[in-house]
């Protein structure tokens, strides 16, 4: 059946990398850096108490507009390469622009170092000063990361290294993990990727889910050398330039990052740890669904009935999805449509382009663009659900600066899995009686990925990094790591003699030298996200109120966004809430097992 995916259309962020208007940008931001200097030098040499509100913002303001250009031209060298990893263009345009704005990041750590010296003064005047005062937060945790910073000259040299260290492993990654493959037609010799292998796993067969796991382990082992010197290089380079920072733990700098503290970091990984009971009871009831002893990890994605299996082309996700997210917020489903019909998706999947799905901004065009790989499942109009959530975040947001926008990943994931929320309670409302049972299944099955098996991601990443201070690993002792974290996570409900050694290799969330431990702010985006929509069906006016939320991400911690809201998510009882409306959900999956 032909889905009619689109490639998407990136011609109005710029029509080429040779375009007048892409060169243009370039030289704007190689000047937007240069006329940083001199506001610094003056800023630097300022007598104590002479530093002015009208300074700061004007220099705020100025990093504002480097940004914008710096984020407007990565997003779309990036968005040309994950689509094509083979584009030579692309992959020299990145390290081109990498190399151009690599000032940008100097200026970033000598602006921070005056800030922090003159701290007291600074949040004076952010408290005193109405121009001032929206960039209060942004200026103290400026301040904060002053203090995990190297001297300007260590940060200028280790952002420099960074190109062809962490950031070049990554991109190996990015290739190798986008044209891995195995044979899957022994007469033809045909061939599937990685990534049409594992979107198999949701076969109503087992014995196609069974095969396509096998050819899968089988594309990954063919380049487990590269990919364990990739991770290696990744978690390497991270790790020695962060202890030269001043960071104490990989977490504690994690939890910084997602604008957290590490206490409500650990009550989030304590609500989900007392949780892996309850879906440990899910899977085994799946197990009898299916007409198993028990499941495999081929069989976590597997539809547990025929019914409810339909096949969905693009345009029919993108009504569906559109029209649930109305049901909660027009001007939300306003907003999708008109993104769908400009083109901003790329859903098909191809040779060469990455697995997965992200959505990305534009902060100058004040567009998004959508990458998804499309099967035509419900799961995978979820992910469209989901990554149109991130595209509608960009869209409350995109006229603040972005010293007011950037928000953390807990809050991207929150927005993304609220959408994701809200087309599933849709879709559940609309059911026919025998569609039920695969689409709460579906749902608790969405859950187990972002708890037990975000779970797994987690302490195999803090193993590991606690390994990797010491020594390089090999293909077989990551594959062991993996395995261990599964069995611990999963116990008795999954098939210790059929998990998924190579998990370390197919998430891309590994690969980034900036980020560690991107697999809880899923956890903490679904649970969050749940509390957000029971409030919502108890105030029909919760629309606005979500969208003020959005807006405040960029300039809060994520606990006090979360306490506007009403919520402590310090406090383990809080994810414990969510995890409850989950169990809900497996009673019903046990009593239809029963």
């Amino acid at each position: 059946m032909d889905l009619n995916t689109p490639e998407w259309d990136l011609s109005s962020v710029y029509p080429s990398f040779d375009s007048e208007e892409y060169r243009r940008d370039c030289g704007l931001l190689k000047e937007r850096i240069a006329g940083l200097e001199s506001p610094l030098d003056g800023l630097s040499g300022a007598e104590a108490g002479g530093i002015k509100a009208e300074t700061l913002l004007n220099l705020i303001s100025a990093f504002d507009a480097a940004n914008d250009y710096a984020g407007n031209l990565s997003a779309y060298a990036e968005a040309v390469y994950t689509a094509d990893t083979r584009n030579e263009r692309a992959r020299a345009e990145i390290c081109r622009l990498d190399a151009l704005r690599l000032p940008l990041g100097k200026n970033r750590a000598r602006f921070r170092n005056i800030l922090a010296a003159n701290k007291e003064q600074v949040m004076r005047l952010a408290t005193g000063n109405s121009g001032l005062a929206p960039y209060a937060f942004f200026l103290s945790e400026s301040i904060t990361k002053a203090a995990f910073q190297m001297e300007t000259a260590l940060e200028d040299l280790a952002n420099d290294l960074c190109r062809s260290g962490g950031d070049a492993w990554s991109r190996l990654h990015e290739a190798l993990a986008s044209t891995a493959s195995a044979v899957w037609d022994a007469e033809t010799g045909g061939r599937k990727t990685a990534t049409e292998l594992r979107a198999l796993a949701r076969n109503e067969d087992r014995e196609t889910r069974r095969r396509a796991y096998a050819a899968e382990i089988e594309a990954w082992k063919t380049v487990e050398v590269p990919m364990a010197a990739a991770l290696n290089g990744v978690k390497g380079h991270a790790l020695t330039v962060d202890k030269r920072r001043g960071w104490k733990s990989p977490q504690q700098k994690s939890a910084l990052q997602s604008r957290i503290s590490e206490k409500t970091l650990s009550s989030l990984i304590s609500a989900i740890e007392s949780s892996l009971p309850l879906f440990r009871r899910y899977l085994k009831s799946k197990a009898k669904l299916l007409g198993v002893e028990r499941c495999a990890f081929f069989d976590l994605f597997a539809p547990v009935n025929s019914a409810g299996g339909k096949v969905w082309t693009w345009n029919e996700a993108c009504d569906f999805v559109t029209d649930c997210l109305g049901k909660f917020d027009p001007a939300m489903a306003e907003f999708a449509r008109a993104a769908y019909a400009k083109g901003w998706a790329d859903a098909g999947m191809r040779d060469g382009k990455i697995g997965g799905a992200y959505c990305t901004s534009f902060p100058l065009a004040k567009e998004s663009r959508i990458l998804c790989n499309f099967d035509g499942t419900f799961d995978a109009a979820l992910t469209l659900a989901h990554e149109t959530g991130h595209a509608w975040h960009h869209e409350v947001i995109k006229d603040l600066p972005s010293a007011l926008s950037a928000y953390p990943m807990t809050l991207a994931e929150t927005a993304s899995l609220f959408a994701e929320t809200l087309v599933f309670e849709e879709a559940v409302k609309t059911s026919a009686p025998s569609e039920k049972l695969n689409l709460i299944e579906g749902s608790v099955r969405d859950s187990c990925q972002t708890l037990v098996d975000i779970l797994s991601r987690y302490r195999f990443e803090a193993e590991l990094l606690s390994r990797r201070e010491n020594a390089e690993l090999s293909a077989a002792e990551l594959c062991a790591i993996m395995l261990d974290a599964q069995k611990k996570t999963y116990g008795d409900a999954l098939d210790p003699e059929n998990l998924h050694p190579y998990m370390w290799a197919a998430k891309i969330h590994y690969y980034s030298p900036a980020l560690q431990f991107y697999n809880y702010p899923y956890a903490f985006g679904h649970l969050f996200a749940l509390s957000l929509y029971a409030r919502g069906r108890e105030d029909k006016s919760f629309a606005g109120t979500y969208r003020g939320l959005l807006e405040e991400t960029g300039r809060c911690t994520a606990e006090d966004l979360a306490s506007k809201a009403g919520f402590d998510v310090s406090s383990a009882d809080f994810w414990r809430q969510g995890i409850d409306i989950i169990k809900e959900r497996i009673l019903f999956i046990e009593r239809s097992a029963a």
